[in-house]
């Protein structure tokens, strides 16, 4: 257990960021699911402008690497895409 005051101060700081950046990522997880799984082209192209702004998002915060922030979007515009 940690004694310093500034040990213990970084203790309560990384606890927060974590339950911060778990929230955001599930958040954005729930969204990519939610695209993938819609089959009509007009809802997933209106959709598919959100997802990529929270993975950005999540990219610029570190939470996720940005190669696969960029995979992850050109796999979701390759989906739109390939909707009929």
């Amino acid at each position: 257990m940690a004694h310093h005051q500034s040990a213990k101060k970084r203790i309560r700081q990384s606890e927060k960021r974590r339950l911060h950046n778990k929230y955001y990522a599930k958040t954005t997880r729930n969204a990519v699911k939610e695209l993938r799984l819609t089959t009509e082209k007009d809802a997933a192209k209106e959709l598919l402008p959100k997802v990529s702004s929270l993975i950005d998002k999540l990219a610029k915060r570190n939470i996720i690497h940005k190669n696969k922030a960029a995979n992850l979007k050109s796999k979701l515009t390759r989906h739109v895409n390939k909707l009929s």
